[in-house]
């Protein structure tokens, strides 16, 4: 049958190949990077399609420099991404703090794999969320999202550049192995379908430029060297033109803007799905690939008259508080699954605070949490 040419094309398509499409669909144009299982086929993808569309791929000596070759080429201009996993992403901490600091706009992405140290190189695991939030030092805002498919991995790497940009912060996309290697048929929306947004300029002429003034919405324009725009760029604590301060008057109203440019933008920046849960009294909080079995476990629990539904978290950072805040007056019980030993369980306790039981599904064995484990917390089950 001959497809109509109004018709998108169906693909079938690697959670991996689909971020590097995403990250070209959302204007990136320079990846820096080191090989590492399982994130791998995002820099195989990017080094022949960023040529092709006039973009630069440098395979770095290691994944500290990559992340900084990624910021240089951010002040530049360029949208700029790298990818890992475990020990690379460790590696580059010292880097996004950087990144925070200076307020230069990224997206790094992290396919979990098994830990700590090289762990389980080709199996999944979630045990990064917690470094992901706090990974580097220092007390900062962060932007982490997770997808749970092939086409979520197209679509939030796009999300994850627009942030990036429109909050000059650098944002992370937390994958896991399951989500980054499997293969769905997904349906990609054509360039002119995507919304792309791109970093704030200044309008005003290099001499008149501040480039950490406030600003209402507390993200100030970014001048691009290369554009007549030269500017001291630190990681030390820094007045409003860029350079070290000492002055508590400067040092304090600096880090609370950083920290207003996240928390005065929640409701733009966070995203969730509910699944059943107008009448649920059984909620389970997944995120990632474990939401998949989560959802399948709800369609069972439903056939046999337990009312369950599902929270699915596709922010992680900043934590959806009000989500889960959303479903405690009608759920007695909230179950968390999660391939580590409780890291967002302890995130959904600290805002239930007793109101709900919250049970943990917790399994570390480098392998997909199936539906009938989920299952086995909830009261009433008989498999």
């Amino acid at each position: 049958m001959k497809m109509r040419a109004e018709e998108p094309a169906k693909k079938l398509m690697q959670g991996n190949e689909a971020c590097a499409e995403g990250a070209i669909a959302a204007g990136c144009r320079f990846y820096a990077g080191y090989p590492i299982t399982p994130s791998s086929e995002i820099a195989e993808v990017l080094s022949y399609r960023l040529p092709a569309v006039g973009g630069t791929f440098i395979q770095m000596e290691d994944e500290i420099a990559s992340l900084g070759a990624v910021i240089g080429a951010s002040l530049a201009g360029a949208k700029a991404m790298t990818a890992t996993s475990g020990p690379g992403f460790s590696l580059m901490q010292e880097h996004i703090g950087f990144a925070c600091m200076a307020e230069v706009p990224c997206v790094v992405v992290n396919v979990m794999r098994g830990g700590p140290s090289t762990g389980l190189p080709t199996l999944p695991a979630q045990g990064d969320v917690q470094q992901a939030r706090w990974g580097t030092h220092g007390d900062h805002p962060i932007i982490v999202l997770t997808p749970w498919s092939v086409r979520e991995c197209f679509d939030l790497t796009v999300r994850a550049f627009n942030l990036s940009e429109k909050y000059r912060t650098p944002v992370i996309l937390l994958m896991d192995e399951v989500v980054g290697h499997m293969r769905e048929n997904v349906e990609l929306p054509n360039p002119e379908e995507v919304e792309v947004l791109d970093r704030v300029k200044p309008t005003v002429p290099p001499e008149w430029y501040i480039p950490y003034e406030d600003t209402p919405f507390g993200v100030p324009p970014m001048g691009i060297f290369g554009e007549g725009y030269r500017y001291h760029v630190t990681g030390l604590l820094h007045d409003v033109r860029g350079f070290p301060t000492l002055r508590e008057d400067e040092i304090e109203p600096f880090m609370r803007r950083l920290f207003r440019k996240i928390w005065a933008h929640l409701n733009d920046i966070q995203q969730w799905e509910t699944y059943l849960m107008e009448d649920a009294e059984t909620a389970i909080v997944a995120y990632g690939s474990v939401a998949r079995s989560a959802m399948r476990a709800v369609v069972e629990a439903r056939e046999v008259g337990l009312r369950m539904g599902l929270l699915r978290l596709i922010t992680l950072w900043p934590f959806c508080r009000k989500a889960v805040e959303s479903i405690l007056d009608g759920c007695k019980t909230l179950i968390v699954p999660e391939m580590n030993l409780g890291q967002i369980s302890r995130e959904v306790k600290r805002v239930a605070q007793g109101r709900a039981q919250v049970r943990t599904v917790s399994r570390v064995l480098g392998r997909l949490i199936k539906p009938e484990e989920i299952l086995e917390a909830v009261e009433g089950w008989k498999a």
